[in-house]
């Protein structure tokens, strides 16, 4: 009986270590993040949205507002996707830098993809340090 619980929390210990190690995942806390700022411009929430921007953003534009504007203008199947997915990602120098795919059906019917880079801070925390838009030329539709 005493190797039947030994054994059970050893198992038990093996999967809360799992799980914690799963939670920390960069690729996962990066999705995450996106996801946040993606939803921060839907809901008009400039503050937000500009709270995911890297330093190196945040010194090109340093109002949120011109961020806002920005984005608004230059970025749109980013600032009101219709829906969108997460396609590929790539993790650099042991997630030093990220790179995600978002594929983006936009309001207007076309197809996008959008290559976002996510930069590591010395902190530890993410940052979205620039996304690149390419229509997607490929899709044949459904």
């Amino acid at each position: 009986m005493r190797a039947f619980f030994a054994v059970l929390i050893l198992s038990l210990t093996a999967i809360i270590t799992l799980s914690q190690a799963r939670a920390e995942d960069p690729l996962d806390t990066t999705r995450s993040m996106i996801e946040a700022q993606i939803k921060a411009f839907l809901q008009d929430d400039p503050e937000a949205a500009y709270s995911y921007a890297a330093p190196g953003i945040k010194a090109v534009y340093p109002d949120k507002n011109v961020f806002f504007a920005m984005v608004k203008k230059s970025y749109e199947p980013v600032y009101h996707p219709g829906n969108y997915a997460f396609g590929r990602s790539r993790s650099i120098d042991n997630g030093a830098m990220i790179y995600h795919e978002v594929l983006i059906s936009g309001r207007d019917g076309k197809d996008w993809t959008a290559i976002y880079q996510v930069i590591r801070q010395p902190d530890g925390s993410y940052k979205i340090g620039g996304v690149q838009i390419l229509p997607d030329t490929a899709s044949k539709g459904i």
